[in-house]
Parts: C-alpha cells; sequence; structure tokens
C-alpha cells in the first residue's frame, strides 16, 4: 500500500480497530482512482511523492466522512465523490500521464 492504515487512521483521527476493514478497503479504492488519474500503477515509483500521499489521504478521507452518502439535496450538496476526484486531478496534474 502506498500509505498504510496507521498513518491512514491518525489522519482520520480514528482510535478503535472497528473500521480496520472498511479503511482498508477505502485504501486500495483511493489508490485505484489515483492510478487512473496518473494513468500509471503507483508501483512505478522507487518512493511514493508527498503530492501523491496527500492525494491518497485526501481521497480516503473523503469517502470516509461520506461513506453513508447524502440524501438532502445532492444538488447542491459538495464533497461528493465528483469534487473528490476533480480535486484529487488538480493535485496529481503535473504528474499525469498522456496516457496509459
Amino acid at each position: 500500500m502506498a500509505v498504510t492504515l496507521a498513518e491512514v487512521k491518525l489522519y482520520l483521527r480514528v482510535d478503535g480497530d472497528e473500521e480496520d476493514t472498511l479503511i482498508t478497503s477505502l485504501i486500495f479504492t483511493a489508490q485505484e482512482i489515483c492510478e487512473e488519474i496518473l494513468r500509471y500503477p503507483l508501483s512505478e515509483f522507487d518512493e511514493i511523492p508527498a503530492l501523491v500521499r496527500q492525494a491518497l489521504l485526501y481521497c480516503v478521507a473523503n469517502m470516509y466522512e461520506k461513506r453513508e452518502g447524502t440524501h438532502n439535496n445532492p444538488k447542491t450538496e459538495s464533497g461528493g465523490i465528483k469534487e473528490t476526484i476533480n480535486v484529487m486531478k488538480l493535485i496529481l496534474g503535473n504528474l499525469r500521464r498522456e496516457s496509459w
């Protein structure tokens, strides 16, 4: 994993182990999203850049916080997955390849 469960739990301020399975799943999902944006696997890095690590933490945090969805007014609700991906594209834009 590009970020560890312990790092993400610290970032999320989660103390217990009850959410470990969910958080681990979100880490893998965030990595897949990141790779899709970058258009190459994270395994190509010798060391994961701080910028990529921050994008991963940002993505996991947003998915974790919005895991139950929002049902009030989806048109005006901010912080959804589309917004998260758009912010990740801005963060990772300089590292993105033209194609796979």
